[in-house]
């Protein structure tokens, strides 16, 4: 087996303020985690331009055709899936919009897949399956920065002329040596020593929640802080759109409640009936003619 040189990676070095972690109190324990993971919002902060600019290639992208595709192995990939997984929900989107791929399939979600993430061959041949293409922007995510199937499939974007975004939390990484954006929030060593789960992986989750919300607000799916495009798939969030049409008309519940009911309760709608005093087909067509943005529907006086 070749030997893999771990020892430059700063994931992967011995962390000096949990040496002794196995003789603390649980409480004292506990709070050496906490203390640690205070540090992970701070190097995500250091990163923030770099992130900016990633939000703006995604939404561009989504306003052209194009999609959100991420790649990675482990808990990286686990992540890129669940933030994936979490925008039809939540913003309405087309379940292809945005989309996680891990090494080793589906079942690697569970469970780890011998050797998937060292077949750098694997990372090309599942973006081709999807279909990737010029039009979409891939964000290779791993603690490490040297996971072969995330540096596969970056190599495979690249080759496409698609735009290539990594994730990681170590410093001059192979992964950032091809990208053309790197979002590298430096973390330092993990309390547990390796377990790039714990603040490596909750430093990957923040900026995800960033590119994906970001992204969702600037394609118009957010007004003021409301999520107007979330879908009425049970009782919970058929009650959240009630709020949600509440909250931005100031109108009443039984208002909300029966604009809802005649625009097929689609949130936007009923807030520019409501707002405008108009009917569900002309409010449905003043959003379409401004691509959903609430906002630029209401100057609209035709």
């Amino acid at each position: 087996m070749m030997k893999i040189d771990l020892t430059t990676l700063v994931t992967e070095s011995r962390n000096a303020v949990s040496e002794n972690i196995d003789m603390l109190a649980t409480m004292d324990m506990l709070k050496v985690i906490n203390q640690e993971d205070q540090k992970v919002a701070i190097a995500v902060e250091a990163i923030i331009p770099e992130i900016a600019k990633v939000v703006d290639l995604i939404a561009n992208a989504f306003q052209s055709g194009g999609r959100l595709i991420y790649t990675g192995a482990g808990t990286s990939g686990r992540l890129g899936i669940l933030d994936a997984s979490e925008c039809p929900p939540t913003y309405g989107s087309d379940p292809s919009l945005v989309v996680g791929l891990i090494a080793g399939g589906h079942q690697a979600i569970l469970k780890a897949v011998e050797n998937a993430e060292d077949n750098f061959e694997l990372g090309a041949a599942d973006l081709q399956q999807i279909g990737f293409n010029n039009k979409d922007v891939l964000v290779g995510i791993a603690a490490s920065g040297r996971t072969p199937y995330v540096l596969g499939a970056m190599n495979y974007a690249k080759s496409v002329g698609s735009t290539v975004a990594t994730l990681s939390c170590n410093a001059n990484s192979p992964m950032t040596q091809i990208a053309d954006i790197n979002m590298t929030p430096i973390v330092g060593p993990e309390v547990v020593t390796g377990s790039s789960r714990m603040k490596a992986g909750t430093a990957q989750k923040l900026v995800l929640n960033m590119l994906t919300t970001g992204a969702m607000i600037r394609t118009g799916k957010v007004f003021g802080n409301l999520m107007v495009d979330v879908e009425a798939t049970n009782a919970k969030l058929i009650q959240r759109q009630h709020n949600i049409v509440v909250e931005a008309t100031g109108c009443l519940e039984s208002q909300a409640a029966e604009a809802l009911a005649q625009c097929n309760n689609h949130c936007k709608t009923a807030i520019l009936m409501i707002l405008l005093d108009i009917d569900a087909e002309l409010a449905a067509a003043k959003l379409s003619k401004h691509n959903g943005f609430i906002r630029h529907a209401l100057l609209d006086q035709k």
